[in-house]
């Protein structure tokens, strides 16, 4: 397991050594499974597109392949945004997505959906609707990030 540990953290450190050019795009999660397939999801603040993500790839191919992390070249590596269904992780990923309807799942298993406000150091305020019409009633939350297991963007069409 340590081994796995390692190489996520030498990926990382690559990564984060080809993002410090571009201070608007970060690192939000690298994963590895058994199989050697590397998966690293990038960022940004105004969100990344598909070119970005393909340069990314193909430079921390180059890096991988040269640094010969994986005995014989026996790796595969996926460069991608976090999707919609991946919960947000990190502290910038709830300010880019202020204003965004959200899905909180607390510690103890119970839920909310509401409209994401603020983001603070240590916690959001999410603004809930309950009710339509005149019955309709407008509530704020103020949650702190130690009680949420996870949040995740809610897609309105």
């Amino acid at each position: 397991m340590s081994m796995t540990n390692e190489t996520v953290k030498t990926v990382e450190g690559l990564v984060e050594g080809l993002l410090a050019a571009e201070p608007e795009y970060f690192l939000v999660d690298v994963r590895i499974k058994p199989t050697n397939n590397v998966k690293v999801y990038i960022d940004g603040d105004q969100g990344i597109s598909i070119e970005k993500c393909v340069r990314y790839n193909r430079a921390l191919y180059r890096q991988l392949e040269e640094g010969g992390l994986f005995p014989n070249g026996d790796f595969s590596l996926e460069v991608s945004s976090p999707g919609l269904d991946e919960p947000l992780k990190l502290h910038r990923q709830y300010k880019k997505n202020i204003g965004r309807l959200v899905e909180i799942v607390f510690q103890d298993g119970s839920k909310i959906e509401g409209r994401l406000l603020e983001v603070s150091q240590d916690g959001i305020i999410v603004e809930e609707t309950r009710g339509r019409n005149k019955k309709k009633e407008v509530i704020n939350h103020t949650f702190l990030f130690d009680n949420i297991k996870t949040t995740k963007i809610q897609v309105v069409f």
